[in-house]
């Protein structure tokens, strides 16, 4: 009896373990790709106009960061794939830095 309860209570733990996951799988995340940052004065925020750069703190060949839902995921390099901008990963961060990043 005490062995079909432990495979009773085993198998249904890895069943609802997964589906746990599976419900999961469809919550939408949202991600950014940074580019850059900038500070500025009200007073030059107010000048902007059409036409108007604004420098980025970032340097050219720095990798960008890459967040999702505003937290630290990874850091790639921008592409263009078929005319359209994307990202290549080239860093995740480790799973220890992404659950500091939760706090």
């Amino acid at each position: 009896m005490e062995e079909i309860m432990k495979e009773n209570s085993s198998g249904s733990n890895g069943r609802s373990e997964q589906l746990d996951m599976s419900l999961l799988m469809d919550v939408p995340l949202q991600v950014t790709v940074e580019l850059g940052r900038a500070r500025m004065t009200i007073e030059s925020l107010l000048k902007l106009n059409q036409g108007s750069v604004v420098e980025l703190n970032q340097v050219i060949g720095e990798p960008l960061d890459i967040l999702v839902n505003n937290k630290l995921m990874a850091h790639g390099e921008a592409v263009v794939v078929k005319d359209r901008f994307a990202i290549r990963i080239v860093d995740v961060v480790s799973p220890e830095r992404r659950i500091e990043n939760l706090r």
